[in-house]
């Protein structure tokens, strides 16, 4: 349920005596970043500034994330889950979200496949202005589009020999080059790894329907 300010009042309040639990996860790449907590105020807040407000429970006291380390949270969509107890906060950090300095609070932890993949989208994305010889990324951008496109076809072919070995070491290394020579494509193209995502989940919700 997405949660507006005319819904307040349906949030179940009466569990952790007048607070909920508010998980944040970056609305990107769907790494959780943090969990607070947020009563009726702070949320309302949240709602109407676009930046996640909390409750400190050790304090007393509303407190907006980033007010002193710049490390705002803008809010992108709020949700409430099944049971209406516990808060979902889609958002875009503005810098490190826990207070040790890390990207999450959950910073040893493994990453969702897509967090790294998004996060290699965005480094391509870095070097198309970058000159040749700073990176092989960037000589790529250089030779242009032909060359890339031979290349996606070249690693193609050879993922194919490496499955028909069935080495698997061999195929997972062919993948690997297929796919980053796939989404440098995607960047000259002016496209992402996000679009063709979108696309897959399109193709899977109608085949769903059928």
């Amino acid at each position: 349920m997405i949660v507006t300010e005319k819904i307040l009042e349906k949030l179940d309040w009466n569990k952790a005596a007048g607070l909920l639990p508010a998980i944040v996860q970056d609305d990107t790449t769907g790494q959780v970043l943090m969990m607070a907590w947020m009563n009726k105020e702070s949320l309302k807040i949240t709602l109407q500034t676009g930046k996640a407000t909390f409750f400190s429970r050790s304090r007393q006291c509303l407190w907006c994330k980033g007010e002193t380390s710049g490390n705002t949270l803008f809010i992108k969509e709020i949700t409430a889950d099944c049971d209406q107890d516990t808060l979902l906060l889609l958002a875009e950090a503005a810098g490190p979200a826990c207070h040790k300095g890390t990207v999450s609070c959950w910073n040893d932890s493994r990453e969702p496949a897509f967090t790294f993949l998004k996060k290699l989208d965005q480094l391509l994305e870095s070097k198309k202005n970058d000159s040749a010889g700073k990176s092989y990324t960037a000589s790529l951008y250089q030779q242009g589009i032909k060359r890339i496109a031979q290349k996606v076809g070249e690693e193609g072919v050879e993922t194919a020999l490496a499955a028909m070995t069935g080495d698997h070491a061999e195929i997972i290394n062919e993948s690997a080059d297929l796919l980053y020579h796939l989404m440098v494509l995607l960047r000259a193209q002016q496209l992402s790894v996000e679009d063709v995502i979108d696309c897959l989940e399109k193709r899977h919700m109608t085949s769903n329907k059928r």
